[in-house]
């Protein structure tokens, strides 16, 4: 036999919650409703049995005989007959004469009578009638079936000082307990269609809800099966689960284009390593099959390897500090004197190549940085601005300060940079000019490190254009 499993669906439970929470709060407001309804009407038959029992009371004459009083009782109690929805009147005098106006109920021939019958067929019957003929002062409940029970209340009255007689005055509870029924009936009905609305509205909320985390579960099933294309989407609603839909499609964004930008460095890597190796081995191929092989065929083709030999070793050099730097290798941070500290740098740039190197306005401030990874971003720059300008071009180095933060800029006077290249001249193996081969550009990617090394310092790198027409690169350094 299969054991009761609770459903695991979302929207299955959440429709249980609610209904299980809703079926609490209608039962104890049923409960609390029941008992105050019954103790409220058996409140105001109290109040009335003792307001009728002091009117009995009241209409016994005083300083009669016993059978004028007795006279004057049986008119009492024969004017006002007992049935279910009236009231039950009864004396007992001091001799135990008992007159009232249900003698079944007592057990007595009738109201004159002055001995009780035989007590009634029923046990319960008889239980009743034994128990009322007893009944002392006060308030007593008596069962009785037909009657949903009878509430009693019973005082004594005297005469001139002395106890002439009990009244009893009774009211059958069956208007309580039809009333208290009416209320089950009506929470019944309402509780159950009250539980139907909630059971649908529950489970059209629980749909609504959980909507976007089922697409989010078939997203992410997608994903992990390797498929990034997929995204949640826009929500229909403006609380934590949009923000998680959209946290979660930005991630995935992020993680498409990391991917993205994983394969094609993997491809330009590749693309760029097999260009010398295929130089190398096409050099050592051609002189294979030379048959006289000369000194001087030696040499060129040893210059040549070793030429690929140091374009390989710098290519790898460079992914690897790329890769240690987007990975958050620590910085050796120090106080850095600016002045001094571009003065210093301007110098060694100044030897590199044959341009017209200046140095344009510098602030005097002092910023924390590791001062060997800026000194490579602005040589990065520099070669940058060297490769595109020719011989005699201008290169202008500058750091101005504005408060906040340091800018440091490298300026020319080549072609610049089209507005469409600016933001992708950052990108590894990005090349402006497609023309350059690799034997005259860089590895492509020293504005790659470049940028890594200013974020690693928590800046901004940018590319613009430079007053004398060429290209301006920046980055700037927070104080």
């Amino acid at each position: 036999m299969s054991r009761f499993r609770i459903p695991r669906g979302l929207r299955t439970r959440l429709t249980l919650w609610i209904a299980a929470i809703l079926i609490l709060v209608v039962a104890a407001s049923f409960a609390a409703i029941y008992r105050g309804t019954g103790q409220e009407l058996r409140t105001e038959l109290d109040r009335d049995l003792v307001t009728q029992a002091g009117a009995f009371a009241a209409a016994l004459p005083g300083g009669e005989t016993h059978e004028e009083l007795v006279r004057a009782i049986n008119r009492y109690v024969t004017h006002q007959p007992f049935h279910a929805s009236s009231q039950l009147l009864y004396a007992r005098l001091s001799n135990d004469q008992l007159i009232t106006n249900e003698p079944d109920l007592l057990g007595v021939q009738s109201a004159l009578d002055t001995e009780p019958e035989s007590l009634p067929a029923r046990e319960s019957e008889a239980r009743a009638a034994n128990k009322l003929r007893h009944t002392p002062e006060g308030f007593t409940t008596v069962d009785a079936l037909e009657l949903g029970g009878l509430r009693v209340y019973v005082r004594g009255v005297s005469r001139d000082g002395r106890r002439v007689a009990l009244v009893g005055v009774g009211e059958p509870l069956a208007p309580v307990v039809r009333a208290q029924h009416g209320v089950a009936r009506t929470f019944l009905l309402a509780g159950l269609f009250a539980l139907l609305a909630a059971v649908v509205t529950g489970y059209l909320i629980a749909s609504r809800v959980s909507r976007p985390l089922r697409r989010m579960a078939g997203t992410a099933a997608a994903v992990n099966a390797g498929d990034l294309s997929h995204r949640i989407g826009a929500t229909d609603t403006n609380d934590e689960i949009a923000v998680l839909a959209e946290s979660f499609d930005n991630m995935l964004d992020r993680l498409d284009d990391a991917f993205a930008r994983q394969r094609a460095f993997v491809s330009d890597a590749s693309h760029e390593l097999r260009t010398p190796l295929t130089v190398v081995r096409g050099q050592l191929e051609v002189l294979a099959r030379q048959p006289d092989v000369t000194h001087e065929d030696v040499i060129r083709v040893t210059r040549l390897v070793s030429a690929e030999t140091e374009r390989m070793e710098r290519l790898v050099d460079d992914l690897l500090l790329l890769a240690k730097t987007e990975e958050g290798s620590p910085l050796h941070r120090r106080p850095i004197e600016v002045r001094d500290y571009v003065h210093d740098v301007f110098d060694a740039l100044s030897l590199t190549a044959d341009r017209d190197f200046e140095l344009g306005p510098v602030s005097d401030v002092t910023i924390e940085a590791d001062p060997d990874r800026i000194a490579q971003v602005i040589h990065n720059l520099a070669q940058n601005a060297v490769a595109h300008t020719p011989e005699g071009g201008l290169v202008r180095l500058s750091a101005e300060s504005n408060g906040r933060y340091v800018r440091f800029a490298v300026e020319d006077d080549g072609p610049g940079i089209p507005p469409d290249q600016r933001g992708r001249i950052f990108d590894r193996f990005h090349r402006t000019d497609i023309s350059r081969a690799r034997s005259t550009g860089g590895s492509g990617l020293g504005l790659a490190i470049a940028r890594a090394l200013v974020v690693a310092h928590g800046g901004s790198i940018r590319a613009g254009e430079s007053p004398e027409g060429g290209a301006r690169l920046e980055f700037d350094l927070p104080r």
